[in-house]
């Protein structure tokens, strides 16, 4: 069940909804109530530049669960909020002005809990690098299993540093799982990756590209 979870929060190509599109896919769907409030929140974001999708999605599985239409309105604005919050964390880390994928993945990680700040730490390292989708959604899915946030930050970050495809960040959380599974925490799992991501990386003649830099 864990493996499966991993590879759906690991998703990074999910289509993406245009705001005159939400209409269509609410209809019958949610109760009118929340159709309206999700229409008007999806046609904010767009204008501000967040995803749109995250709002549908969160209004059709709370109908979906038979949640009261009042809990689901909470919830797609909890979206709202995080959509903002991980837009601005991600210029905090010098990412301007960040796409919608960027910004989707960064609500992911803030969901999952990291803090502002922190995926703005992720930002720096990785905007050069193996993406900042990639490394959002990797380091919001090892929290999801139960890696520190500080734990988190430290493997992907590493990781990055290291030299390391996105193939490779894209291994963590299942590496971390396998460790799991001999007896180690979520958090010393994290520590003994980082210590060999900067083991690689200090290794003498270790001159590998930094993610597509000559």
């Amino acid at each position: 069940m864990k493996t499966l979870l991993v590879g759906l929060l690991l998703a990074v190509g999910a289509m993406p909804v245009a705001a005159q599109d939400v209409g269509a896919r609410l209809a019958g769907r949610v109760p009118p109530e929340v159709a309206t409030l999700v229409q008007q929140l999806a046609a904010d974001a767009a204008a501000r530049g967040l995803p749109v999708d995250p709002l549908v999605q969160k209004a059709i599985e709370g109908a979906a669960k038979g949640i009261p239409a009042d809990r689901v309105a909470t919830a797609v604005r909890g979206v709202a909020a995080q959509l903002t919050a991980a837009a601005a964390a991600l210029r905090q880390g010098g990412l301007t002005p960040p796409d919608t994928d960027a910004i989707a993945a960064g609500a992911f990680a803030l969901n999952a809990g990291l803090s502002g700040a922190q995926i703005a730490q992720l930002v720096r390292p990785s905007a050069a690098a193996p993406g900042v989708v990639v490394a959002l959604r990797v380091a919001g899915t090892l929290t999801a299993i139960g890696v520190p946030a500080a734990e988190t930050v430290a493997l992907v970050s590493g990781t990055i540093q290291a030299g390391e495809s996105p193939a490779e960040l894209l291994t963590l959380p299942a590496r971390v799982q396998a460790a799991l599974a001999h007896g180690a925490t979520p958090a010393q799992a994290a520590a003994g990756l980082a210590r060999a991501a900067a083991a690689r990386a200090s290794a003498p003649g270790q001159n590998k590209p930094k993610h597509g830099k000559p």
